[in-house]
């Protein structure tokens, strides 16, 4: 008799909208393809060298209201604006959260925020917002968790991440390979900076890998490598990694082993030692060293939301209190304002 070995631990598998089903559900449109277009143009430059102007990545730490996110949309897009000559702000629309252990894993997997895990519904939901937030000629920008995942919206999106814990995966170096996008590679939550050098380096090489096509098979897909990698500092349990000599030895690393010297700094993490409030020193810090006449210091990434701080998730959404992060805290409007205003003031006798 031949007992059973496989999916002994597994309850459902429930088939998926396909990639292609869900575009045709939620098209592009030629304003959002130009707000894409010109976001991710306009980002390589400012890797390149060629663009003076400091990158800003900047929003909530994770997305998990659709009416808050896009109320922050509206408020950022205008600012953007004023900011435009001197900042570029690109807004983070993050759907997926890595976890330590266990918790709510983002929009995608569990948009009703009660472990439904709606995952065809958060597809739908991540897709429907980043047509709208780009629709402002705003410019989004996310975390890539699963390799799936970048089928359903990746053409939406002007610059993406690889996070602290999965820079050193194969399979995110892979995927990081074939995406069309600048990429973010963030040091290891121990603060060393060599994973990040080696997915940059993978990431620039062809890969073939397991995958899926437009119409949901599984399928082998082959990757030219992706040029646009950069380094984000983060910091990470040995301390911070914003400070100048920090910095230098980042570029310095990079020379070494003959990668482009554009670095990120996020100010949040272990760079602020999760203290959002301190996101501002660090902020102040980057652009102080612009001024410095740095300029492998390239761009700086702030997690900000409507209200500042952070709230435990509850079930019941109408408890939760609006434009609050349900994730890590962030800084709240009036300081996010002010610290861009700040930026393009200083900024303006650094070009």
């Amino acid at each position: 008799m031949i007992r059973r070995t496989e999916n002994l631990r597994v309850t459902e598998v429930r088939r998926l909208i396909t990639p292609a089903q869900l575009k045709s559900k939620l098209p592009i449109t030629e304003a959002v393809n130009r707000t894409v277009v010109e976001g991710r143009d306009a980002v390589q430059r400012i890797l390149d060298g060629d663009d003076s102007r400091l990158l800003v990545v900047v929003g909530p730490c994770s997305i998990h209201d659709e009416a808050s996110a896009l109320e922050y949309a509206g408020r950022l897009a205008e600012l953007s604006r004023e900011v435009a000559d001197r900042l570029f702000v690109v807004m983070r629309v993050y759907f997926e959260k890595p976890r330590t252990t266990i918790g709510w894993k983002g929009m995608i997997y569990d948009p009703n925020l009660n472990g439904s895990d709606e995952v065809e519904l958060g597809l739908h939901q991540a897709r429907e917002l980043l047509l709208k937030v780009n629709s402002l000629g705003l410019p989004a920008g996310t975390e890539f968790l699963d390799p799936i995942v970048p089928q359903y919206i990746d053409d939406l999106v002007a610059w993406a991440a690889i996070g602290a814990r999965t820079t050193e995966s194969q399979t995110h170096r892979q995927m990081a390979s074939g995406l069309s996008m600048p990429v973010g590679f963030k040091n290891g939550t121990d603060g060393g900076l060599q994973v990040a050098l080696d997915a940059m380096l993978s990431a620039r090489h062809p890969h073939s890998f397991l995958g899926i096509d437009s119409g949901g098979l599984t399928s082998i897909v082959r990757t030219t490598g992706n040029p646009s990698g950069h380094v984000v500092l983060r910091g990470g349990k040995a301390g911070t990694n914003y400070d100048p000599e920090s910095i230098a030895a980042a570029a310095a690393a990079l020379k070494k082993a003959g990668l482009p010297a554009g670095l990120m700094v996020d100010c949040s993490h272990a760079n602020s030692a999760k203290v959002f409030a301190r996101q501002e020193e660090v902020w102040n810090s980057v652009v102080e060293q612009r001024l410095a006449g740095n300029r492998a210091l390239v761009a700086a990434m702030v997690e900000s939301h409507l209200h500042e701080g952070s709230q435990p998730l509850v079930a019941d959404r109408a408890q939760l209190k609006y434009g609050v992060s349900v994730t890590d805290a962030c800084v709240g409007w009036e300081t996010t304002e002010r610290m861009l205003r700040h930026a393009h003031r200083a900024l303006g006798g650094a070009r």
